[in-house]
């Protein structure tokens, strides 16, 4: 269906994050380097988005915050027998509160050249794809047909998704919302013909809305890399310590375990995830 050449042509970010003017490093403005305070607190912050399943999504009834990005950082918090805190954020405000120096990670953020000015990113956790989630009875299945007065499509304003839509698609009627659970209750309710979103958070969107049509991931697909991004300072230990730990959990098969249980922990088959996604 997918191969990993076509996925690699976007390069573009799985949301939009708003982007601060560039300021002093850490060691310019005094801050202490994020892993020295790791080592010396026993405290590694992690940003997290509450509706962000499932990469991040915090349980309603017991507070506690899941996603195969919180098992990432529980297993690098535990190299420094450290306890992992989750501060909540956006996808929108991820990159201002690494600048604050609110939090010390943020996976889930892909590599753009305006974001490279003022964080820093780790190596790819892993590939992803841009899919379509769409009411039943329509029938769209490629950016061409999707490029049509007659479609209505739904994107979370600013996102990535939001800029392939608008860069592929600009004949469509785009509704934009706030978040993604907006567009799809735009979908849902037939406002929406279809809503454009990453496919890891389009296969949980349809395994909890079996209303909706089949999920697609609209050709010729393209994508994104999912990166971390870090605060930026002089001195790359952080960042080092971090590529480390993906390049060593790529090679014991770690990144797609994790994945793929927290998939079937919310009730998304392994053999749903479309071939050619690099995990």
């Amino acid at each position: 269906m997918t191969n990993r050449r076509d996925l690699l042509t976007a390069g573009l970010a799985l949301s939009a994050i708003a982007i601060p003017a560039p300021a002093a490093s850490a060691q310019d403005t005094g801050r202490e380097a994020v892993m020295d305070r790791i080592a010396r607190t026993k405290e590694l912050r992690l940003g997290a988005v509450a509706g962000g399943a499932p990469f991040t999504y915090k349980n309603l009834s017991s507070g506690e915050w899941r996603g195969f990005c919180v098992d990432f950082a529980k297993d690098i918090a535990a190299t420094f027998d450290a306890q992992l805190k989750i501060v909540e954020t956006t996808w929108g405000n991820a990159v201002l509160d690494l600048e604050a120096d609110k939090i010390d990670l943020f996976f889930g953020m892909s590599p753009t050249p305006k974001r490279a000015i003022v964080v820093d990113f780790c190596s790819s956790l892993f590939m992803s794809a841009f899919a379509m989630i769409r009411k039943k009875g329509f029938e769209g299945t490629n950016w061409a047909e999707l490029n049509n007065a007659s479609v209505t499509i739904a994107v979370d304003v600013g996102s990535s998704h939001d800029q392939i839509v608008t860069r592929l698609c600009p004949n469509a009627n785009v509704m934009r919302f706030k978040s993604v659970d907006e567009g799809v209750a735009a979908v849902q309710a037939g406002r929406a013909d279809c809503q454009i979103v990453d496919v890891f958070l389009a296969l949980t969107m349809v395994q909890k809305n079996p209303q909706l049509g089949p999920l697609t991931v609209p050709q010729p697909a393209y994508g994104a890399s999912t990166n971390g991004g870090f605060r930026r300072e002089d001195r790359a230990t952080w960042r080092d310590f971090v590529n480390v730990w993906i390049n060593y959990q790529k090679n014991i098969g770690g990144i797609r375990e994790m994945v793929i249980k927290n998939m079937e922990a919310i009730g998304v088959s392994a053999s749903t995830i479309p071939e050619g996604l690099d995990l």
